[in-house]
């Protein structure tokens, strides 16, 4: 009889077990589901950190951030304006002695751990379950995927903007000075990081005016301090608003009027889902009637922030120079994973394998878009491409003086500092802004030899190809020019001295590009052809028809 007691109470207590371990399985897996994803989601981004070919974007602000720190800012504030911590970051990695890996890692971390803030976000204003479900539509989009390893700190935006989402709703919930302190240096960050920090700010005020009334007070000095403090980057933002020709009324060359703005608001959709039809229809459909499930603390905020940053493009003018893309919305990227994820999670509970089958397929179509979008993220640059771009480095390293002016920042720019940082060149002429290049090259003059590279595999080329012809200027004395595979390197013999002379090389060499249909071409051209106009003294230039800043 003791034997039988023992046997059950034994048997009591397996099942007691199992049951305390079920119960805690229902309990958090959605916070192990946040966990996988991250994990999953960090192997993809430190395995495939360098998979894609170093781009001039990435060039541009480490070559910025070579200089001295004020040198920097000095840059940041008077030539080009905008948010000036991208480039304060990429001034440590520089003088860290790190180069593009370094810049990359860190767009990694901070979109890593983008991720545990989304889940954080998303439990708040939906629950648990939406926030493993938001966390795994977030992580396999292309919007997440490409600025994760991509070096202009998209990621970091992300990261920000979700921080000072979370710091408001504390502030709220709770009030005091700490946490209205908090939330100001997280806004204060957030347009420090980018300029369309004001765009989230604008949809934040909306929010607190509709849904956070009872702390009207505290918000409104908390605001003001974020106007003060801020005016550092108002001036920045407006610097870099005057280069792209962007202001307030309607006309601009691009997103004028409703229709525009709504394509631009589709296709951004597409990048944060599939770009192919069917998907974002879907996507959109679920992230409306998402929006009409949510609380509403939650449907206030989505509607606020949507609808701010909608009424902003709406009533802006901006000009050909700009080009606004899906990335530049990264910050409103959470919101509508949370909304798509709330339909989902909603279906799941009357019919959980057609939420299940939803959610796989739209992963499986994210991932598969974001190859089709960005393929080297996935498959590498080509081996020949890598070689050709070796040896080109190498031979720039090795050839170089201090004293060459750089035609853009073009990415074999950016390979032969690393190898040879003592002594490569530090001057570079912009290739699509021809007041900033007409500038620098005033400033340092004089001027030693003109340097340009053409790149014949660049994907907007009329045949992208993997070899390029070595074909020389007219008249050729004057140049040296030697091709690596699809790199076509064109040097003066001699220091120009002059920028009037730097231009007159530019427009030969860069005439060689436009006979062998490099992509570029026209706008580079365009830039010189311009600028020379100002240095001959026929009045001040106008705008570059490039959507670059380079």
């Amino acid at each position: 009889m003791t034997q039988g007691i023992e046997a059950q109470t034994e048997r009591t207590a397996r099942w007691g077990g199992a049951a305390s371990a079920r119960a805690w399985l229902e309990a958090y897996w959605p916070l192990l589901g946040v966990a996988g994803v991250m994990v999953a989601a960090s192997t993809f981004l430190l395995h495939q950190l360098m998979a894609w070919p170093p781009h001039e974007d990435e060039t541009l602000v480490l070559f910025i951030g070579r200089d001295s720190l004020p040198g920097v800012i000095e840059h940041v504030t008077r030539d080009r304006g905008g948010a000036p911590l991208h480039f304060l970051l990429a001034w440590s990695v520089a003088h860290l002695g790190f180069g593009l890996g370094g810049l990359r890692l860190l767009s990694a971390t901070f979109a890593i751990a983008s991720l545990p803030l989304i889940a954080l976000l998303a439990r708040r204003l939906a629950g648990a379950r939406v926030a493993f479900v938001a966390t795994l539509i977030v992580a396999p989009s292309w919007l997440f995927l490409f600025h994760g390893v991509y070096g202009r700190m998209y990621s970091l935006f992300l990261f920000l903007s979700l921080a000072c989402t979370l710091a408001l709703l504390r502030a709220l919930e709770r009030g005091g000075r700490g946490r209205w302190a908090l939330w100001v240096a997280t806004a204060l960050l957030t347009v420090a990081a980018h300029p369309y920090g004001i765009l989230m700010l604008g949809g934040q005020a909306l929010y607190v005016l509709f849904a956070g009334r009872e702390r009207i007070r505290e918000a409104a000095l908390a605001g003001v301090a974020v106007l003060v403090l801020g005016i550092p980057f108002w001036l920045t933002d407006l610097v870099l608003a005057s280069r792209f020709d962007v202001g307030v009324g309607t006309g601009g060359a691009k997103l004028d009027g409703p229709p525009a703005v709504g394509r631009y608001f589709w296709h951004s959709a597409g990048d944060a889902t599939a770009g192919w039809w069917p998907v974002p229809l879907l996507a959109v459909g679920a992230a409306v009637a998402g929006v009409v499930l949510l609380r509403r603390e939650a449907r206030a905020l989505a509607l606020c922030s949507f609808g701010a940053t909608v009424a902003a493009f709406l009533l802006a003018r901006i000009g050909s120079s700009a080009a606004p893309e899906s990335r530049h919305l990264i910050f409103l990227l959470p919101l509508f994973a949370i909304a798509v994820a709330t339909t989902i999670t909603r279906v799941g509970r009357r019919l959980p394998a057609v939420a299940a089958v939803a959610t796989a397929a739209l992963v499986v179509t994210q991932v598969a878009w974001a190859w089709h979008r960005s393929s080297p993220l996935f498959d590498w640059e080509p081996d020949a491409r890598q070689a050709a771009r070796a040896e080109a480095e190498t031979w720039l390293a090795r050839t170089s003086r201090p004293d060459d002016v750089l035609f853009g920042y073009e990415p074999l720019y950016l390979g032969a500092w690393e190898r040879n940082r003592s002594s490569f060149p530090t001057t570079v002429v912009p290739r699509a802004d021809p007041d900033l290049a007409l500038r620098v090259l005033r400033r340092e003059a004089p001027l030693g030899r003109g340097v340009w590279v053409l790149d014949a595999s660049e994907r907007n080329n009329i045949h992208p190809r993997l070899e390029i012809e070595r074909r020389l200027p007219s008249p050729a004395a004057p140049y040296v020019v030697r091709a690596f595979g699809p790199f076509l390197v064109i040097r003066t013999v001699r220091p120009v001295v002059t920028p009037k002379a730097f231009l007159y090389y530019a427009a030969r060499a860069l005439l060689v590009g436009q006979q062998l249909g490099i992509g570029d071409a026209d706008i580079n051209l365009r830039t010189v052809v311009l600028a020379a106009r100002v240095e001959r003294g026929y009045g001040p230039s106008l705008r570059s028809r490039s959507s670059n800043s380079r």
